[in-house]
């Protein structure tokens, strides 16, 4: 079963999270020079996060679609997010620039992002035999008895 970890298990992490749903859509196949570009910006990006560890950003899942991709990011704040975002020296911004410069217009591609701020004892995970994914793979797992046996418990919903 290699990297399964066997039993109930929850995320062990008790602090505010942002979840951050990120991605793209090609919307006309044929116009690959409108929509590439979009779909390169991305990398550079999450390793430009990846190697500054006071960035913000604690992990991400990457999810290909058959004309486009979704990320699931997990951030320490909205204001890190935000910082990220619009900070004028990093990958982010001029790669938003040149899309709305270049491919906005024609509709060629399609990007998009929802934001969740999520309050400290507001989450609630929970890992039958998986391996490590999501919030878990970030912050590790423990037993669920330890957090609470139902997910009223772990979110702190029992009378």
């Amino acid at each position: 079963m290699g990297d399964v970890v066997q039993g109930r298990q929850t995320a062990v992490y008790d602090g505010d999270v942002v979840v951050f749903l990120i991605g793209m859509r090609v919307n006309s196949l044929v116009r690959v020079r409108e929509w590439l570009p979009v779909v390169r910006a991305m990398g550079p990006m999450l390793r430009e996060l990846m190697k500054d560890k006071e960035s913000g950003l604690l992990g991400f899942r990457t999810l290909p679609t058959w004309r486009g991709i979704t990320l699931i990011q997990y951030w320490e704040s909205v204001e890190k997010l935000q910082a990220f975002a619009n900070d004028t020296g990093r990958t982010h911004r001029p790669a938003w620039v040149e899309y709305f410069r270049n491919s906005f217009k024609s509709g060629a591609v399609g990007i998009w992002h929802e934001t969740y701020v999520v309050p400290a004892g507001n989450t609630e995970t929970i890992y039958g035999n998986m391996p490590l994914l999501g919030l878990g793979k970030i912050t590790g797992v423990e037993p669920v008895g330890k957090r609470g046996d139902t997910a009223a418990e772990r979110l702190h919903q029992t009378d």
